[in-house]
């Protein structure tokens, strides 16, 4: 039960839905790598993705399995569980400096790296080339189709939500939420990882609130040509974005938009203009990537609410 403080200083005291928030320990082969704190649910995307953002696996058969025992990570914060990850035998297994010396937070999702190089690793999937062109009007048409598909936030208003959508048509490939905005990201490029869908050419990433370093970088790794955010990007996601030969948007906000990098992928240029600023352009070369069709999103609701 919670307290609900009115205008006028009344009180009245009525049940409520809070995001749940709780760790998640990650396992190579047995071996500790690291514990990350997410909204239960899609952990299996969540993990995959991970292990692609770390430049650790590239395609669905790098992955031989994944287990999951909940409950026996020695008690703890709200059930704690683990998950233990089989690579394949062709996968180098990551080297000593790379693995978490801390936990994860869901503010943070390249917190613990022993150096910046690690952070800015390097993708096996270039997007500086991607011939995409996307229509203004169907990158305005995104946020909404985000925010209706946001199931659990209308619940408890407390989640952030990541999007993949097919870049020419809008059509929504996968939609995963997380009380972090990385964890979120990385369980849709997990889905695509699992689905043999990597790299991500044509596609455009929508995050439902800034853009940071971390998620230029984590659609990097997956080879997503185009992140566009509802809110501000940061000053380093658009150097990264820039120097990646990315397409970033922020102020997505039907009828408009600020282009950070990538205008060329932005179709009528004209029509493109914010309210705050203009942003850097950049032009590059183009080559074709596949894309598909088909919506996912994850249905395991329950898990990832808790009434107080």
């Amino acid at each position: 039960m919670v307290v609900r403080l009115a205008g006028d200083g009344s009180r009245r005291r009525r049940p409520d839905t809070v995001a749940v928030e709780e760790p998640l320990e990650l396992r190579l082969a047995g071996t500790p790598f690291t514990v990350t704190m997410r909204t239960p649910g899609a952990d299996f995307d969540l993990a995959a993705g991970f292990l692609v953002s770390e430049g650790i696996v590239w395609r669905r058969e790098d992955v031989a399995a994944m287990r999951t025992c909940v409950g026996d990570a020695g008690g703890g914060v709200g059930g704690s569980s683990r998950l233990d990850i089989v690579l394949a035998p062709h996968v180098r297994v990551p080297d000593a400096g790379l693995v978490r010396a801390f936990p994860t937070s869901s503010a943070c999702g390249v917190c613990g790296k022993d150096a910046l190089d690690a952070v800015t690793t390097r993708s096996s999937f270039p997007v500086g080339d991607d011939p995409l062109v996307v229509d203004p009007a169907v990158l305005c048409a995104l946020p909404g189709r985000l925010r209706s598909e946001q199931a659990v936030f209308d619940r408890t208003g407390g989640l952030h939500a990541a999007a993949i959508f097919d870049g020419k048509s809008g059509a929504l490939l996968v939609l995963r939420e997380d009380v972090g905005r990385h964890n979120a990201v990385d369980k849709v490029v997990g889905w695509a990882l699992r689905e043999g869908r990597l790299p991500l050419a044509g596609t455009v990433l929508l995050v439902s609130g800034r853009a940071s370093f971390e998620l230029v970088q984590k659609a990097g790794m997956a080879g997503i040509p185009f992140l566009a955010a509802v809110s501000a990007p940061s000053s380093l996601a658009v150097d990264l974005a820039t120097t990646m030969g990315m397409s970033l948007v922020g102020f997505l906000r039907d009828p408009s938009m600020v282009v950070y990098s990538g205008a060329h992928r932005v179709g009528a240029p004209a029509a493109v203009h914010g309210p705050h600023r203009e942003g850097p352009h950049q032009e590059g070369p183009h080559r074709e990537g596949p894309h598909r069709e088909g919506p996912h999103r994850e249905g395991r609701d329950h898990e990832a609410r808790r009434t107080a």
